[in-house]
C-alpha cells in the first residue's frame, strides 16, 4: 500500500534540510543524493529499508509505521554505516548519529511554549578520581536570575547505557519540561545536574599492559566530586530533603545503588527503564539483594519520600522482568512506591520523557 503523501520535514532535521520526513501514519521517508552508489538504506527501528535511485542519482524510500517518539537511525551506502546528512547529530548507541523524532499525540508537555524558561550552562570540572577532566550540564529553572537569594533543591538525572551527559537536554528534552511543569505550577522550581555516568579510576602501568577492566567510581564521583562542586558553585539547599536522584536503564541501576549506599544524601529516588543489576532471576532475596538495603521495609518507607518507577509497555527484555522482579520484592517488603507505564514505547527516549514528567512533580513538595 502507497503511503499517504503528507510528508513534512522531521523536526529533528538540520536548518533547511527538507529530508528526513515523517507523514501522519508515522512513516519515515529517507532521501540522498549518491550517485556513484550501488544500494543505499534506511536503517530504522531494527529493520533496514531499500531505498530506491532516480535516474539524478538520488535514492529515496520509506519506512513501516514507527512508534511515538525519539530514534536513533543510520543510512547504509554500499554496506557502510554513516549518518544522514540531513538530521541533526546525537549521542546515542556509543557514537554521534543520526535521530528522528516521531511525532507523539501527547507532545505537548515537552514542547516548546510561549512559557519562562530556564537555562542549560555547560560545567567543566577535573576529576581527582578519575583524573580527568569531566563535564555536567546544569539546567537552572526560570526564576534563578532573579532572586539572587533564594536556594533551589536539585535534581541528579542521569542518562543511560552508550549515551551521555548531552542525551537528557538533547533527545529528552529534560529542560523543556521541567519549564512547562513549572509554568502550569505542578512541579516547584528546582536545579537539574547531568552529569556523565562513565567515570573509571586510572589504571596503573601493569593494569594498562594486562588490558584490566576499568572499575567503575561513578557513586565515588557522584558523592564526593559532583555534589560538593553543585552546591559550592549554584545557590542549591544543600541537605538530603532537597535531593532527588533519577536515571534511566543503565542510570536507573546507577542511581539506584547510589540512593540506597547514601540515604543521608537523598530522599527521593527514581528508575526509569530499569532499577539495578541482579543475576539472572526473576526473585529479589531481600536479604542480599544491593546488600540487604531493601530488607527493612519499614526503615526504608522512612528514609524514602518518593521512589518511582515507569516502564514502556513495549520494552524488549530483559527490563519487564527486571522490573517485575524489583516490584515484586517492594511489594514483599511493604515498600511504598509509585508506578506508571508508557503506553505503546519501548526502551526509548518518549518513555523517559513520560518518566520524569511522571516524576518532577512529586518531589520537594513538603
Amino acid at each position: 500500500m502507497a503511503p499517504v503523501e503528507d510528508f513534512k520535514p522531521a523536526t529533528t532535521n538540520q536548518p533547511g534540510r527538507l529530508f528526513p520526513q515523517v507523514n501522519s501514519e508515522r512513516r519515515v521517508r529517507a532521501s540522498l543524493a549518491a550517485p556513484q552508489a550501488n544500494s543505499v538504506q534506511l536503517d530504522l527501528g531494527g529493520k533496514k529499508y531499500a531505498l530506491t535511485k532516480n535516474e539524478k542519482g538520488i535514492w529515496t524510500g520509506e519506512s513501516l509505521p514507527q512508534d511515538e517518539g525519539f530514534h536513533y537511525y543510520q543510512l547504509l551506502i554500499d554496506g557502510a554505516a554513516v549518518p544522514d546528512p540531513g538530521s541533526l547529530y546525537f549521542y546515542g548507541a556509543g557514537r554521534l548519529g543520526s535521530g528522528i523524532e516521531i511525532p507523539a499525540t501527547d507532545r505537548d508537555f515537552y514542547s516548546l511554549k510561549a512559557v519562562p524558561h530556564g537555562m542549560i550552562t555547560e560545567n567543566i570540572y577535573f576529576s581527582k578520581l578519575t583524573n580527568s577532566w569531566r563535564r555536567c550540564f546544569v539546567y537552572t529553572p526560570p526564576g534563578y536570575t532573579n532572586d539572587q537569594k533564594r536556594r533551589y533543591p536539585v535534581l541528579y538525572l542521569q542518562h543511560g547505557s552508550f549515551e551521555d551527559e548531552t542525551g537528557w537536554a538533547m533527545q529528552g528534552k529534560a529542560n523543556l519540561i521541567l519549564d512547562n511543569l513549572i509554568a502550569d505550577k505542578k512541579a516547584v522550581e528546582m536545579i537539574i545536574v547531568m552529569d556523565n555516568g562513565y567515570a573509571y579510576k586510572p589504571q596503573t602501568g601493569m593494569q594498562q599492559d594486562n588490558n584490566a577492566r576499568s572499575v567503575s567510581v561513578f557513586e565515588e564521583v557522584m558523592i564526593n566530586e559532583i555534589i560538593p562542586m553543585t552546591d559550592l558553585k549554584f545557590r542549591t539547599i544543600a541537605d538530603r530533603e532537597h535531593r532527588a536522584i533519577a536515571g534511566l536503564s543503565m542510570g536507573a541501576n546507577q542511581t539506584m545503588r547510589i540512593m540506597m549506599n547514601n540515604l543521608d544524601k537523598f530522599a527521593y529516588v527514581a528508575g526509569f527503564s530499569g532499577t539495578s543489576n541482579y543475576p539472572g532471576t526473576d526473585t529479589l532475596n531481600p536479604e542480599t539483594f544491593l546488600d540487604g538495603k531493601f530488607k527493612d521495609g519499614a526503615s526504608v518507607n522512612k528514609k524514602i519520600k518518593v521512589l518511582w518507577l515507569s516502564l514502556g509497555t513495549k520494552e524488549p527484555a530483559p527490563f519487564p522482568g527486571s522490573v517485575g522482579a524489583f516490584r515484586a520484592m517492594l511489594d514483599r517488603q511493604k515498600i511504598k512506591y509509585a508506578y506508571a507505564e508508557s503506553p505503546e514505547t519501548g526502551h526509548e527516549w518518549l518513555s523517559w520523557r513520560r518518566g520524569l514528567y511522571g516524576f518532577a512533580p512529586l518531589i520537594f513538595k513538603n
